[in-house]
């Protein structure tokens, strides 16, 4: 296994390079080390896997019931939601299918649920069905008055976006992946039948290679000579509430869909708290991931009528990302045969439920661009701690307490994190580089008090372990 956060890159060309370490460009990576006579390189600017896009969405499992027809996502997810619910029960990913609700409050909003269930026929979604309100306020009896009916969408899920982005570069590294981390890629350059990357830890060549890239991926698909898309941050701010609000939602509750996106949702998580959001505001600057008084006050405005009582939940954190929206409803995933390339841009919040499909259209394209595949193999299936509060934690498993007394330890009060998991974190094969990355292993510090009883001695215990 190679995991490198410094020093000099392998001056041996890669077969196929792969820029961008999240939930896609894993999932890529981890598609291709099937391929045993693959030497691969998967390359992140920052110091993990999973630090853009993939940390801060939704984490939801979506049906594509909804996508536009016909399109390459609307395949995509749709295939892709059924390998990654297969793959979360294989690897221990938390997932739990609590169904989805389109709400409708307003009669321009119910004319639409017919259109939309019509479109989820023709994605191949054949099991969602219209609700009058009074059957509507029995799934959902805290739900807020005024809601006209809605579209019961059984198949939608949520899950641990996190967990899933490190099995994928987990799988990868054991199986032959080298992962780099901390190596920004500035430019490509063709020499002698390879690209010649030019990174912040020194040069790095490869025959082929693939830009999952997200919020950069149209500012390095321009180096290369190719002009068909713009990336334009989308922002969605979110606020999470306490575990104690969960009891208020059993689904999935989603408005009507716009142009810019699926809308304010509120949304139980696989840690058991409460999301209220995203927004959808378009920015100029892809480094703009702090949250705003407006956009917090927004989500609010909108959480008072679709859950009033969520209001007077106390709220553990807020957050923000970007989303890689382009000038496209589609995603722009594009093969460059003449220079053994593969553009995957636009890749925007569905991007997690279609990722293992996405990996194995982008492979079959890097075929068609003469990269030899050679044969196939089966992975050895990798078996990922479980964040899901729904699940038995370390703590609740006396045979796992008695094997070994360090996962009786609670470190983290609030998560209910032990000293056994945090140690496992900090010797895994990718282990984190800071506290962040430590929090998305094991939960600790995400809870209600954000660090403040626990943070010392987490900030001790990664510490000694050397990170």
């Amino acid at each position: 296994m190679t995991v490198t956060a410094d020093g000099p890159l392998p001056s041996k060309p890669y077969d196929v390079t792969v820029v961008g370490a999240g939930v896609v460009g894993c999932a890529i990576a981890r598609e291709l080390a099937r391929h045993p006579g693959l030497r691969v390189a998967l390359v992140e600017a920052q110091d993990d896997v999973g630090q853009g896009t993939s940390k801060a969405n939704t984490a939801i499992l979506h049906t594509g019931f909804d996508a536009h027809p016909g399109t390459l996502e609307a395949r995509l997810v749709r295939d892709g939601s059924r390998l990654l619910a297969a793959y979360a029960a294989e690897s221990g990913i938390p997932v739990e299918p609590v169904g989805a609700l389109l709400v409708a409050w307003d009669e321009e909003q119910l004319a639409a649920l017919p259109r939309l269930a019509e479109q989820a026929v023709r994605n191949g979604h054949r099991t969602t069905r219209p609700l009058e309100p009074p059957e509507l306020y029995t799934l959902e009896p805290r739900l807020g008055p005024g809601a006209l009916g809605a579209l019961h969408v059984p198949g939608e899920s949520i899950v641990c976006p996190w967990t899933t982005t490190l099995a994928y570069a987990t799988q990868a590294v054991h199986h032959g992946v080298d992962l780099h981390l901390d190596c920004r890629v500035d430019r490509a350059d063709p020499r002698d039948g390879t690209h010649e990357l030019t990174t912040s830890r020194g040069t790095l060549r490869t025959r082929h290679l693939v830009n999952a890239a997200g919020l950069h991926a149209d500012t390095f698909d321009r180096g290369l000579g190719h002009h068909t898309f713009t990336v334009t941050p989308r922002r969605g701010q979110l606020i999470v509430f306490d575990k104690f609000a969960r009891d208020l939602v059993r689904h999935i509750l989603l408005p009507v869909p716009t142009a810019l996106g699926k809308g304010v949702l509120v949304a139980p998580t696989v840690y058991g708290n409460v999301l209220l959001g995203p927004t959808a505001e378009d920015l100029d600057d892809k480094r703009a991931t702090m949250s705003t008084a407006e956009g917090l006050a927004l989500l609010r405005e909108k959480g008072r009528r679709i859950l009033p009582a969520l209001l007077d939940e106390e709220v553990t954190a807020v957050y923000a990302g970007l989303r890689a929206a382009t000038e496209h409803d589609d995603y722009r995933i594009t093969a460059h045969p003449e220079q053994a390339y593969v553009t995957v841009g636009g890749i925007r919040s569905t991007g997690l439920t279609a990722s293992l499909a996405i990996a194995a259209h982008v492979t079959g394209l890097l075929a068609g661009c003469g990269l030899d595949l050679g044969p196939a193999r089966d992975l050895e299936p990798v078996r990922m701690p479980n964040l899901g509060e729904a699940f038995p934690r370390p703590c609740q498993r006396p045979e796992l307490i008695a094997a070994d007394p360090e996962y009786g330890t609670l470190v983290c009060h609030c998560e209910r994190v032990t000293r056994g998991e945090i140690r496992d974190a900090l010797a895994g094969p990718i282990p984190p580089r800071g506290l962040d990355g430590l929090r998305r292993r094991t939960r600790a510090g995400a809870g209600r008090c954000q660090g403040f009883h626990c943070g010392a001695a987490v900030r001790a215990l990664f510490e000694e372990a050397g990170a």
